[in-house]
């Protein structure tokens, strides 16, 4: 215990600490946060002290010094930052999903930095509707009679459950009750926007009988729910859109299809599997169908709702709208990659989620090369650094079970552990974020764009540099 009290007692004070920081500091950093980082720093000594998890404390001025300039830069710098996305995951949720490509970003810097016609019309000089910005485009390119975007598809499909069936029941096929992420599933959302749950079918088998068979007079809605991030194989049935819009006319019941990470373009094509397009399912009949913007779309976070008019200008209604509302930038946004689907070719040229996507594996692995060579050629760092074939993968909770031909540059971590370097690229200013294999750190080359190449080759040249001594 003496040990204890004399480690709590070695501890520095604070006034002596800014005193002595003051000057190393720079005056930019605002003294709140010198003052906290310090403040913060010794509090945990003072923890892992009374845990009995530290016997020592750092030695001299000069250690403790370190310890606090590293705690204060930590806190004086953003928490939001770039990352170098290696992992291969396209659409990569934890690292911010789809990316803009220019036009949007200036988009994004008009909507930020000038008054812009938000809500107003130019044309006739009074108040007008932010969903006015997008809607006309929405409906060109999908077919729909109408449109709104709200902000996520989760926020989508609640406003159309609770405007189409609050208190009313909504009939939906047990293997559709599907987990959308962090933990949020689709019977809790139904919950929660005053839907009452109608499961029908089985697991793997749901038939148009069990649909016609669960309506009463208390059903509103007939909801069918895309499982684009789980496939059930096998001895499977699932009753097709345009037979349930059949069955929804002849009882006067709407239907709704959740597409979830739904696309404009049918990618199958480029090699990828073939996934109901948002323009076949409103030909089909479906009254709403609710999508992702920041997933196959490839624009930013938001959930678009499209259909029959009467439908969608009762969603627009309901008060609930206004909570869930997107604001300028994500607009600002949409429409410019919204535009570009206009012309296919464009929108796979300028749409980065598009583009990554339909790239080939020999582009990919040409741009490997490149990077080597700027190495000072494949040769001299082949036993640390090579270039070998990899898998990526869509993301997004989007086409799961399929994998991406690709090419990836394969680090040997060499006398630390995959487990180290990895940490230490974590912790790089800006990081880079790869996979383990094997005991070996895999940098998929599909997900790193043209910009982070100088900062990889940086990277590069300094950790083959410190292998090969």
């Amino acid at each position: 215990m003496s040990d204890i009290n004399q480690l709590l007692r070695n501890l520095p004070k604070v006034d002596r600490v800014l005193d002595e920081l003051k000057r190393t500091l720079s005056e930019t950093i605002p003294l709140a946060i010198v003052k906290s980082a310090v403040q913060q720093c010794i509090e945990d000594k003072r923890k892992m002290i009374l845990s009995g998890q530290l016997s020592s404390l750092p030695q001299g001025q000069d250690e403790w010094n370190s310890l606090f300039i590293k705690a204060i830069t930590r806190k004086n710098s953003l928490n939001y930052k770039r990352v170098i996305n290696g992992t291969g995951v396209v659409i990569h949720t934890n690292l911010g999903r789809s990316l803009l490509g220019p036009e949007s970003i200036n988009a994004l810097q008009v909507a930020g930095g000038c008054y812009t016609n938000l809500e107003f019309d130019l044309l006739t000089g009074k108040r007008g509707s932010r969903y006015s910005l997008v809607e006309g485009i929405i409906c060109d390119l999908t077919g729909a009679e109408a449109a709104i975007v709200v902000n996520n598809n989760a926020a989508a499909v609640l406003l159309a459950l609770n405007t189409l069936s609050f208190n009313t029941e909504t009939i939906v096929s047990r293997g559709q009750l599907v987990e959308i992420g962090g933990s949020f599933r689709i019977p809790d959302v139904m919950s929660r926007s005053g839907a009452k749950m109608v499961e029908v079918g089985a697991t793997n088998r749901t038939h148009i009988h069990d649909y016609e068979n669960a309506i009463t007079e208390d059903t509103t809605l007939l909801l069918k729910v895309h499982t684009s991030n789980f496939r059930v194989i096998g001895f499977t049935s699932e009753v097709p859109v345009v037979d349930m819009v059949a069955i929804g006319k002849r009882h006067g019941v709407p239907v709704m299809e959740d597409l979830g990470s739904g696309s404009l373009i049918d990618l199958s094509p480029w090699g990828l599997p073939k996934e109901p397009t948002v323009q076949e399912i409103v030909q089909d009949g479906a009254d709403v169908v609710t999508f992702s913007g920041d997933k196959l779309l490839g624009g930013p976070q938001a959930g678009i709702l499209v259909g029959k008019k009467k439908i969608i200008d009762r969603i627009k209604k309901n008060p609930m709208n206004r909570a869930l509302r997107i604001d300028k930038f994500t607009l600002a946004a949409l429409e410019t990659v919204l535009r570009n689907y206009y012309d296919l070719d464009m929108a796979i040229t300028n749409v980065p989620t598009l583009n990554m996507l339909t790239a080939d594996a020999k582009t990919i692995k040409k741009k490997g090369q490149a990077i080597l060579r700027r190495l000072g050629g494949a040769s001299k760092n082949k036993k640390i650094i090579e270039l070998q074939q990899t898998v990526s993968k869509v993301g997004g909770g989007a086409m799961p079970e399929y994998g991406l031909p690709s090419w990836a540059l394969v680090l040997h971590p060499g006398s630390c552990n995959a487990a180290t370097l990895e940490k230490q690229l974590r912790s790089r200013d800006i990081p880079i974020i790869g996979r383990i294999e094997d005991e070996k750190m895999i940098l998929d080359l599909r997900t790193i764009q043209q910009g982070d190449i100088p900062v990889l080759v940086a990277m590069l040249k300094s950790f083959s540099l410190e292998c090969s001594n």
